[in-house]
């Protein structure tokens, strides 16, 4: 696999589509790392690190809901493995006049956009959620 989150947000943004409660992914820290965004900002009711098929892990994602609508609008992959997107603290994007949220890959973790500018550091673009 080339693209381990963009693998994970298709999961999300299908099964979101079709009404299902949960997803599992393989399970990593990076995508551990998105998820907990995703869950802080509201968008997930949360993850669990569940055992798969094999002995395999994965992580299991409780999908949000509102008055049988998704909650996930748009989930887009901004930076992929074949273009690379690095903005500084200043360039980092508001989606949808900062109704949405941009998740950013910086070197002090993974946060969200407005908490990126407030720790004043930029970093990789890894996708726009809305």
């Amino acid at each position: 696999m080339n693209d381990p989150i963009g693998d994970m947000l298709t999961r999300i943004r299908n099964s979101s589509m079709r009404g299902k409660s949960t997803v599992r992914t393989p399970a990593s820290k990076l995508r551990a790392w998105v998820l907990d965004v995703l869950a802080d900002e509201g968008y997930i009711r949360g993850y669990e690190k569940v055992t798969g098929e094999g002995g395999h892990p994965e992580i299991e994602i409780s999908l949000k809901y509102y008055e049988g609508a998704p909650v996930i609008r748009e989930l887009k992959r901004v930076s992929k493995p074949g273009r690379r997107v690095y903005m500084s603290a200043a360039d980092v994007p508001s989606v949808r006049q900062g109704l949405g949220v941009s998740i950013v890959s910086t070197s002090k973790g993974v946060m969200s956009d407005a908490n990126a500018r407030s720790a004043n550091v930029g970093g990789e673009v890894l996708c726009t959620v809305f």
